[in-house]
Order: C-alpha cells, then sequence, then structure tokens
C-alpha cells in the first residue's frame, strides 16, 4: 500500500457568502461566464426573453454575429426565425414565443424542440434541435440555458 501526503497550503478555499450576499448572485448570473467562453453551442436568456449570454459558437450556428453584440437584444428579434413551411416563411410572434429558451422560462420546465433558423441571406436554412432548463434565483425562474445542435439531413 502506498503513502501519500497532500499539501493543503495554498487550496482553494470558495469564498464564504451571506445569505444575502449569496441572493444578489442569480441562476443566470452564475451560468452567464461559463456559457461566453463554452465551445459548444448554447445561450442564456433572462426572463423576459433577452440574450444574457452566447457562446461564439452558439453565436455563429444562429448567425447573431459577434457574441457581444447580441448580448441584451430580444431572442426572437434577434433570430431570423422561420416555419418549417416548403416556403419558409417567417415564424409569426405566437409561435415564435414558444421556442425551447423562452417556454422553459415561462413553464419553468426542461422544454425542447425544433427551431429553423435563417443564419445568413446567402445560407440554406438550418434546423437546430434545442434543449432548454429553467434557471431559477430562490423559487422564482430568471433565464433559461439552452444547449443547441444542428440537425443535419
Amino acid at each position: 500500500m502506498a503513502h501519500v501526503e497532500l499539501s493543503l497550503s495554498g487550496a482553494f478555499v470558495p469564498q464564504a457568502r451571506t445569505p444575502a450576499e449569496a441572493e444578489f448572485i442569480t441562476g443566470v448570473e452564475r451560468w452567464a461566464g461559463t456559457v461566453a467562453v463554452a465551445d459548444e453551442p448554447c445561450l442564456i436568456v433572462d426572463e423576459t426573453g433577452a440574450i444574457v449570454a452566447v457562446s461564439p459558437s452558439g453565436s455563429e450556428l444562429l448567425g447573431l454575429g459577434k457574441p457581444s453584440d447580441a448580448i441584451g437584444k430580444r431572442l426572437t428579434a434577434a433570430l431570423q426565425l422561420i416555419d418549417f413551411t416548403a416556403g419558409a416563411g417567417p415564424l409569426e410572434d405566437p409561435e415564435a414565443e414558444k421556442i425551447p429558451p423562452l417556454l422553459a422560462v415561462r413553464s419553468a420546465r426542461l422544454t425542447r424542440g425544433l427551431l429553423r433558423v435563417l443564419p445568413d441571406a446567402e445560407k440554406a436554412p438550418l434546423t437546430v434541435d434545442a434543449v432548454s432548463t429553467p434557471l431559477l434565483t430562490g423559487d422564482r425562474v430568471a433565464g433559461s440555458l439552452t444547449f443547441l445542435s444542428p440537425v443535419h439531413y
């Protein structure tokens, strides 16, 4: 049997927070920094549907431009959502409000669905699988975290 000694000098110690201080850090804020640098296509919206964070690959996939340019924009206004008809017309507001990132906020439940977007005028429409989970602050939904995956036919 081997003997192993571990040094605790310089060990990482999480910063202690009082319950009052912890309330100021929302579930959205906890995830925003991670999403902003993630390799996977993902994004966070707040309870109003505004983009809080988007990964570089998520921004590219959805045609949002630079991630920093998308921050603060309402998701349905930033995306060129189209319907699943052969004509690929713009997705109307009642249906656009049912996309997974927004539905997860309203329902406070895990949601999954397909989005069809036009990422660029010169590119073909793209179908994206979206899985969204609500992000909570206490017992209140503060936003949603969505992972995106292109669907290839």
